[in-house]
């Protein structure tokens, strides 16, 4: 089973996932909202959760797939280890916020 890292653009996007959910709908389902998503990257690992490539017109060899209402976008990294790059929420410009994060 491979694990996953948080690279830093998906560190702050859980960040604020975790402060809008908390804000909105109080602090149990905020957790659970984000113990959702850590289960959600461990599947990544796991390689139980159905990801489709990132279009190639981004230019980066990598995965997506959907939990709730975000998207999860991943790659493989060295010694089949899994980064989780980021965290869209389904109403984001997604081309726009995921090229902020990619070199």
């Amino acid at each position: 089973m491979a694990r996953f890292l948080l690279q830093q653009a998906a560190t702050f996007r859980l960040d604020e996932i975790y402060h809008y959910s908390l804000n909105k709908w109080g602090q149990e389902k905020a957790d659970n909202y984000i113990e959702g998503l850590f289960d959600a990257f461990a599947k990544v690992g796991e390689k139980t959760v159905l990801s489709h490539p990132i279009p190639a017109e981004l230019g980066v060899t990598g995965f997506y797939f959907k939990y709730k209402k975000h998207f999860i976008y991943w790659k493989y990294l060295n010694n089949s280890e899994v980064g989780i790059v980021t965290i869209l929420h389904e109403r984001m410009h997604q081309i726009k916020h995921f090229e902020e994060v990619v070199p």
